[in-house]
């Protein structure tokens, strides 16, 4: 399994284990962690939410004029490799 994917699945889990419903997606570059937060979060919750979504490549808080509050991350997937060697019959 990629780190990539080990990274974006651990934050997933620390996320649940703060009491945070998360959802995760994967994109082609990236994988996605968004966590729907209730106004009743403790501070100390934001904290630790916070310390969690760090250990990501991005994150972030998108909160809506109707009180919504969505903490997000997302991790990098790496380049997929590519073979740049010539093929028969081409020069380097």
């Amino acid at each position: 399994m990629p780190a990539s994917e080990v990274s974006a699945g651990a934050i997933a889990a620390q996320l649940s284990a703060l009491g945070l419903a998360t959802r995760v997606e994967e994109h082609a570059r990236h994988t996605s962690i968004e966590a729907e937060v209730p106004d009743s979060v403790p501070i100390e919750t934001w904290q630790e939410a916070l310390d969690v979504v760090a250990q990501a490549d991005r994150f972030g808080l998108l909160a809506t004029s109707l009180g919504g509050r969505t903490l997000w991350a997302a991790v990098r997937k790496p380049a997929p490799a590519t073979d740049n060697a010539p093929g028969p019959g081409q020069q380097r």
